[in-house]
């Protein structure tokens, strides 16, 4: 039986409300190991439905999945000198197996360039060879001091593509097209407007020559990080000696790329779209998009209502639409209301004797309104356009909420007082200058989200730095962030 109590409100305190939706909705608990979350059913039946659909994506680009070792020989970290650096901090490390000393330390996987481009430097010997283009479903350790369900846990879920191409252009071309599929999934399967663009050098990734970024904003205003992809340029290739015979019979290094998202995307989906009463999952998420509770007092009015929610399953099952009968004994109806509310049920039908014998069903929407009577006929077709109808609202009401929470043009009084007030994006000039942003963290606790891409940035280009006063390089976008 779920829990009864109210959940914390989000205006009383985000992240408390945010770890008992997490609990009420059973998504996720606190493993016995620090820093580790089991993921439970009702949660990683979200990620499943993510992997389906971004796996479908990859593959439709011409991707496929291959599997690499946990363990990475340390002496591979420490090839690429920037990768070992940015990575040393976060490592865990296998000293003894077997009841015996290792003659070289196993790092468990934080990532994986580096056993997977030792394995590329045996597979590719001519341009014929190219592109190689693989992605990995797999878990990752890093030893983080400060861990968050589904945010930051030392270990966690993701994917990660790797391939390498002949030439620096088709390298770029490979990381902007994944940062793209990122976005499209995030914003036509999530609901969750992100903005698009470069990393700065303090924060790309350690080893990339570029990195590039999806940002959402919570509902708290704080940004989120949701995927990220890398063009490693040649740095890696060099390091393992991935060479190919070029089309015109000379030796180069390939040119690689990266890219990846994770199971913080079900914290993404959580703090975009769920209220005071629960989780609210976008439908093409959700484990189970409609729920039918049955409504009965007898024996012979059970009989009657569960015949027809078994005639209904199987009719919404063979349109494709995920339902499930709730048809638990000894739990009231009202119980079952309060419950998958609070798990996020995109939509609730409750059929009474009453509902059979008028040949209709009553109609719950999770994101609110009142309920209404629907017809059986046609049923499959008003659901679906139900559903349609809450992934736009959802959509469009998360991008009005992001740019009601920004501000362009942004000079340093009034970015100050806006990341020190209710937050959001600040849009501002940046001069390019690492000090300046190394300041500005330090005095605000606010990071460069994104140089932002071209459809993201305001008409009028900065000329100024916001924080300096020097002439701008980039128009930049600050917020605090997870």
């Amino acid at each position: 039986m779920a829990e009864t109590r109210a959940l914390t409100t989000r205006a009383a305190d985000f992240s408390a409300w945010y770890n008992e939706l997490i609990a009420r909705a059973q998504l996720a608990d606190y493993s016995p190991v620090r820093g580790c979350m089991v993921i439970r059913p009702n949660g990683y039946a979200i990620w499943e439905e993510m992997q389906r659909a971004l796996d479908q994506m990859f593959k439709d680009t011409g991707h496929q999945n291959a599997y690499f070792p946990l363990f990475i020989p340390q002496s591979f970290l420490s090839r690429e000198a920037e990768h070992v650096e940015g990575f040393a901090p976060e490592t865990a490390v296998v000293t003894h197996g077997g009841g015996k000393e290792l003659e070289e330390p196993l790092v468990v996987r934080p990532t994986s360039e580096t056993i997977i481009y030792a394995m590329y430097a045996k597979w590719i010997q001519s341009y014929r060879d190219l592109p190689l283009l693989i992605n990995q479903w797999a878990n990752v350790v890093r030893w983080e001091m400060r861990t968050r369900l589904f945010l930051r846990t030392t270990e966690f879920l993701w994917q990660e593509g790797h391939t390498a191409h002949a030439t620096e252009a088709e390298a770029e071309e490979e990381t902007r097209k994944m940062l793209g599929v990122y976005r499209t999934f995030m914003e036509e399967w999530m609901a969750m407007p992100v903005v698009t663009g470069r990393k700065t050098d303090s924060e790309r990734f350690a080893g990339a020559l570029r990195t590039y970024s999806c940002e959402a904003m919570m509902q708290d205003n704080k940004a989120l990080q949701a995927g990220t992809s890398h063009n490693l340029g040649q740095n890696f290739a060099r390091a393992f000696e991935v060479t190919f015979q070029t089309a015109a019979g000379g030796l180069d290094h390939v040119w690689n790329t990266s890219w990846g998202v994770s199971t913080r995307l079900v914290g993404a989906l959580i703090m975009t779209h769920g209220d005071d009463a629960g989780l609210v999952c976008p439908p093409r998420l959700a484990q189970y998009q409609v729920v039918v509770v049955p409504i009965y007092k007898s024996d012979e009015e059970r009989a009657r209502v569960m015949e027809t929610c078994d005639r209904l399953k199987r009719e919404l099952s063979a349109a494709r639409i995920r339902v499930h009968v709730d048809a638990r004994e000894g739990t009231k109806p009202g119980a079952k209301y309060y419950e998958w509310e609070g798990r996020g049920v995109p939509l609730r039908l409750e059929l009474g004797p009453r509902d059979v014998a008028a040949g209709s069903v009553m109609l719950a929407r999770r994101t609110g309104g009142k309920k209404e009577p629907l017809p059986m006929e046609g049923l499959v077709a008003t659901l679906e356009s139900a559903m349609e109808r809450m992934h736009t609202e959802l959509l469009e009401a998360s991008r009005a909420r992001r740019e009601a929470h920004s501000i362009r043009g942004v000079t340093k009084p009034q970015f100050i007082e806006f990341i020190e007030g209710d937050g959001g994006f600040a849009y501002g000039g940046f001069c390019g200058s690492g000090d300046c942003e190394a300041e500005i963290k330090e005095q605000t606790k606010a990071t460069i989200r994104v140089l932002p891409d071209e459809e993201f940035r305001s008409l009028v280009a900065p000329t100024t730095c916001m924080w300096c006063g020097t002439p701008s390089v980039a128009e930049a976008v600050w917020s605090r962030a997870y």
